[in-house]
């Protein structure tokens, strides 16, 4: 019996003890940081956004007869019947004089001869802008891609814009103009703001967006290829939210931080009146972010510019400096709805 009980002590106390050595092990160690990734920017032309006249290209348009399959897309009005006399929702007719694609529209001039358009869906029509800003000192653009244009539900409007870039990124390498994709989220609720993330891998994936060669006038900042999100922090009760955007850039960025991110804010982004949201959250976002851009249409005109803008500009751009972030000035030329 006292073999047998020696026995079963002897098991235990080996049991324990191997119980207790495990509690002695070394604890693993720690996860390595994630390095902050590195672009070779040899050969690219815009490293940076300081110092450029940049327009934004909207590419929306179709025309009756292009490859598109839209029809007038972006040019008629559905509350008279589309894209014909008396019926129009553009401000100005384009000169169409030089482009090689032209589209007859139901519109006559005085002298009773057909008016034509253009469709930047056609690479041609494309081409000719970007000569154009070469010609006339634009630096470059911000492709506008419109997140409910491009969404998986609407492939129609994915082609276009799909195309419409790939012209923009062959004349940008052409004639030497920076060029940088901006998405708009006007219309979009979370689960579309979400969804700009798998657009974005696409596009890189697709047109190959931050090889050197193939695109080397594609815009960066601070090191890194520039992407923008506009529309973030307005309180005209948009269904995406601040804190929907906040994760996007997180995402967009990653802890190797990826991107370079340009955010279109409202004017009052600082202060928080008049057109912005109070939310603080704007700022934590803004500080994360490279670049901030308001949207200044609409906010003042030239009888009062010296009493908006100068109580405005000088805070703002010192709010930036301070926080490290860029501050680009936003200018629209004159049209029917703002100056």
């Amino acid at each position: 019996m006292k073999t047998i009980f020696l026995s079963i002590v002897a098991i235990m106390a080996l049991s324990c003890a191997k119980s207790g050595g495990s509690g002695n092990q070394e604890p693993p160690p720690p996860t390595p940081p994630v390095k902050e990734i590195v672009y070779d920017e040899t050969g690219c032309l815009y490293t940076s956004y300081d110092n450029l006249v940049m327009a934004g290209y909207q590419g929306w348009f179709a025309a009756q007869g292009d490859a598109s399959d839209r029809g007038w897309y972006h040019l008629g009005m559905g509350s008279c019947g589309g894209f014909k006399p008396g019926c129009s929702a553009v401000d100005f007719y384009p000169d169409m004089t030089e482009y090689t694609q032209k589209y007859k529209t139901d519109f006559k001039y005085p002298d009773g001869s057909d008016v034509y358009m253009y469709s930047p869906y056609d690479e041609s029509t494309v081409d000719l802008h970007f000569k154009w800003m070469k010609d006339y000192g634009i630096d470059g653009v911000f492709m506008q891609r419109f997140v409910v244009e491009v969404k998986e539900s609407n492939p129609k409007g994915k082609r276009h814009f799909n195309k419409v870039l790939e012209n923009a990124l062959k004349a940008a390498k052409k004639y030497g103009r920076a060029i940088c994709v901006m998405y708009d989220l006007s219309g979009c609720g979370p689960e579309d703001v979400a969804y700009i993330e798998k657009d974005w891998k696409e596009l890189q994936s697709t047109f190959d967006l931050f090889n050197n060669k193939t695109h080397p006038t594609y815009l960066r900042h601070n090191k890194k290829p520039l992407v923008v999100l506009w529309g973030v922090g307005f309180n005209d009760g948009r269904r995406y939210t601040t804190a929907n955007v906040d994760a996007l850039v997180d995402r967009l960025k990653g802890p190797e931080k990826r991107v370079s991110v340009m955010l279109g804010v409202p004017y009052y982004w600082r202060s928080m009146r008049n057109d912005t949201e109070n939310n603080p959250g704007l700022h934590a976002l803004i500080k994360k972010s490279d670049i901030v851009m308001p949207w200044a249409v609409g906010r003042y005109g030239p009888g009062n510019y010296a009493q908006v803008a100068g109580v405005e500009l000088a805070a703002d751009v010192q709010w930036c400096n301070n926080n490290k972030v860029t501050y680009v000035p936003w200018h629209s030329p004159a049209s029917a709805g703002a100056t």
